[in-house]
């Protein structure tokens, strides 16, 4: 019985230490508070699939949410009209121009923020976009480089808002072995990077219980 009692306290110790690093590493490491979405949604004429296409990051890093669009190996970023010659959409709130600082990741190419009304090809109104402005267009300069860009004074929440047709971002794609291009966007809602740390806490500690129950 004593034994029992002992075990019990132990297990509520180990719980308690668990839950008080989690709670550190969700509080001090900004990677944490990231999330991931994923090109899923096809949207090109005759079909760019199988997808998914990519993924979308978002990392809230301060008071900056830092972007990373990322293409599958089989596509790569076009310019065309479907995608109002934007390699990348999005919406923001309370972001202006000025608040977005784009990475130079294509060599000879520049990439750069956009502002305007788009609402190519069906995919529903965006306010924002990231141009290659040195690209010819169609597949003439396609690029595989991840675009990476900032925004400053935002929060994820500011920049994954689904529009009305319920598309959050979209992006510019051709697949490479059709040569069929077009949007593709996404549409679902993410997994919270933290949300899945905090899951395999608790997997962690219930992996515990069910040791110390087997001891006694």
């Amino acid at each position: 019985m004593i034994e029992a009692i002992g075990r019990n306290k132990g297990f509520a110790r180990l719980g308690l230490v668990v839950t008080l690093v989690l709670a550190g590493m969700l509080i001090e490491t900004p990677s944490l508070h990231a999330v991931v979405f994923t090109l899923t949604s096809d949207h090109c004429t005759g079909g760019c699939g199988p997808g998914p296409f990519g993924t979308v990051t978002l990392t809230q890093n301060g008071t900056t949410v830092d972007v990373t669009v990322h293409l599958n190996s089989n596509f790569k970023f076009v310019k065309t009209g479907s995608v109002d010659f934007l390699a990348f959409k999005f919406n923001a709130t309370g972001v202006v121009l000025t608040d977005i600082t784009v990475n130079q990741t294509v060599p000879g190419q520049t990439l750069a923020a956009q502002t305007g009304t788009f609402n190519g090809d069906g995919t529903g109104d965006f306010s924002f976009g990231i141009a290659c402005t040195t690209c010819g267009g169609g597949a003439s300069d396609a690029f595989q480089n991840d675009i990476v860009f900032h925004v400053a004074s935002a929060t994820i929440a500011d920049l994954t808002h689904p529009n009305s047709d319920g598309n959050i971002f979209v992006a510019d794609v051709i697949n490479l072995t059709t040569g069929r291009t077009g949007p593709v966007d996404v549409s679902a809602a993410p997994e919270p990077a933290s949300f899945v740390l905090l899951g395999c806490a608790f997997m962690g500690m219930g992996l515990a219980a069910r040791r110390l129950r087997r001891k006694e």
